[in-house]
């Protein structure tokens, strides 16, 4: 009979299992807030959304909750779109033509992706305006200096805030 302390030969007869045990680390305690690989994924895409964690502010300051924003999806299909318009090539169209054009499409953009995060529209818009610039560069010849180009811009901008319906939001050409 051995005592509690004392070593057990049967117990020297498995080395492979106590090898194995005595090499392991010891147990740690694990962050149940931690994410891990098998978690799942990060985000997902829902209706034109994709559903993340971003930085929020509420009542109590800054946080992060699992908010939306317009997907990475839905934002190439509609710069595409606004590339296929050729805006630029459309020199035949004055500027009320082509605000009575864009403006219901962009306008509804604006009012369903725009309910949340809206600042993710903003390099569509951007790049709108860009498009818009190029227009006037190519239809009025005396604004195909950039910086005559971008002074006008500025100033149409400023007498007319809402001619088009994305400089309510967007009046650069660059983000």
């Amino acid at each position: 009979m051995t005592g509690r302390h004392e070593p057990d030969e049967s117990r020297d007869s498995r080395p492979d299992l106590w090898g194995a045990a005595a090499e392991m680390p010891p147990p740690t305690r694990q962050d149940g807030n931690r994410r891990r690989p098998h978690d799942g994924p990060v985000s997902f895409d829902f209706l034109g959304f994709t559903f993340r964690a971003r930085s929020m502010s509420g009542k109590h300051g800054r946080f992060t909750g699992y908010g939306p924003a317009i997907s990475g999806f839905a934002m190439a299909k509609l710069s595409q779109e606004v590339r296929d318009w050729k805006l630029h090539r459309h020199v035949n169209l004055t500027e009320a033509e082509i605000a009575q054009w864009i403006n219901p499409i962009v306008r509804g953009w604006m009012n369903s992706y725009g309910k949340f995060r809206r600042s993710a529209l903003y390099p569509l818009l951007a790049r709108i305006n860009y498009y818009l610039i190029k227009w006037m560069r190519r239809k009025y010849k005396r604004f195909s200096a950039l910086k005559a180009a971008m002074k006008a811009w500025s100033q149409a901008v400023a007498s007319r805030p809402g001619y088009f319906a994305h400089w309510r939001w967007v009046t650069s050409p660059w983000q």
